[in-house]
């Protein structure tokens, strides 16, 4: 069965651009075009896709309250179709932050209009529609055991506010929902948590835009890693270079390296490498935290993570918008707590047995 998109574009020319890259896609099928929010939100009832790009900039309309009014109403995967401007991916971070699954640039890294994408919109609507919404969670239900799990992970209610001292790092990786996930998470992170350090799967140049977005939510300040940096208490790294991978290194003082080298379980910057780094660099004071997002990355790291004796965490799938990365990391045994977003920050800071 093919993917039935919605497009929704103000540009006659970028819609048809958008077509073109999708008409010899043959799992995917566009069902109609829309040239603003009134003709979109009426096409969204008529065709109930199963995936909208959405250009977020287009005048006359406040995308961010379009896509919060689909988000809230009539919960649909919808991937953000970017311009170049700082402004527009600070807006498309944000909209990330309310639940678009991913973001797709219209332009290439030199602001002109990409002429080839080499399938990556094909890529994203296919990821995008593997998404399936779920009600808020309240209160959490109790944790079943996964299948070939080596230890069943525990769920211990601990009080907010104090941090475990021997924690010398956090380390996380999320993807598909991840800008939400960690957006809910870091707000619960206090002035003087510990260096934590993020792979977010999104292309690398909305990651200055991401950051911001996270440190307006956050009490600790969120930047972009950037080479050789040290990893200081009240400070939070994302990743943001193309190519490279964010590895944690250092004995007395912890520094963040950006490595240029091949994919890692399909991913650069990958989750897996940044948590083997961790491993093997800090050891048991370290705490990692798997989130939300398609596939397998982060599943092994974490998993080294845990034999290296740090305090290990996997998002719960009631609340994850995509649950493969935590449910891979789950049937290694990789994660010690499983836990709802909302409960994951007690556990991280606490270091909860």
């Amino acid at each position: 069965m093919s993917v039935r998109v919605l497009i929704i574009d103000d540009s006659p020319t970028m819609r048809a651009i958008l077509m073109s890259r999708l008409a010899e896609q043959p799992d995917i099928e566009v069902v109609d075009t829309a040239s603003n929010a009134a003709e979109g939100r009426e096409l969204i009832k008529k065709h109930d896709p199963d995936v909208v790009t959405l250009d977020i900039e287009m005048p006359g309309m406040n995308g961010l309250d379009f896509l919060e009014k689909i988000m809230t109403l009539r919960p649909t995967p919808v991937i953000i179709i970017s311009g170049a401007t700082q402004e527009g991916n600070d807006v498309t971070a944000r909209a990330l932050a309310l639940g678009a699954v991913n973001c797709y640039s219209k332009y290439d890294t030199t602001g002109k209009l990409a002429l080839n994408d080499s399938g990556e919109l094909a890529r994203l609507i296919r990821d995008a529609a593997q998404v399936r919404f779920r009600a808020p969670v309240a209160e959490p239900a109790p944790v079943a055991e996964p299948v070939r799990m080596r230890a069943k992970p525990t769920l211990i209610e601990e009080s907010r506010g104090s941090i475990r001292r021997d924690t010398r790092l956090i380390a996380i990786g999320s993807s598909t929902g991840g800008v939400e996930a960690l957006q809910v998470l870091l707000r619960e992170f206090p002035l003087d948590c510990p260096p934590t350090v993020i792979v977010q799967h999104v292309n690398p140049r909305f990651a200055p835009a991401i950051a911001r977005t996270l440190d307006r939510a956050c009490p600790a300040q969120v930047q972009v890693a950037v080479n050789d940096m040290p990893l200081l208490p009240g400070n939070v790294y994302l990743a943001a270079e193309a190519e490279h991978h964010l590895l944690v290194r250092g004995t007395s003082k912890l520094h963040a390296k950006l490595r240029r080298g091949e994919p890692i379980s399909g991913h650069c910057p990958s989750v897996d490498a940044l948590f083997a780094s961790v491993a093997q660099t800090v050891g048991a004071e370290a705490v990692g935290i798997l989130l939300t997002g398609m596939g397998k990355d982060g599943a092994k790291g974490l998993l080294a993570m845990a034999e290296a004796g740090a305090h290990t965490i996997a998002q719960d799938e009631s609340t994850c918008t995509v649950f493969g990365m935590p449910r891979a990391a789950i049937s290694l045994g990789a994660a010690r707590v499983v836990a709802p977003i909302n409960r994951i920050a007690r556990h991280a800071l606490n270091k909860a047995a």
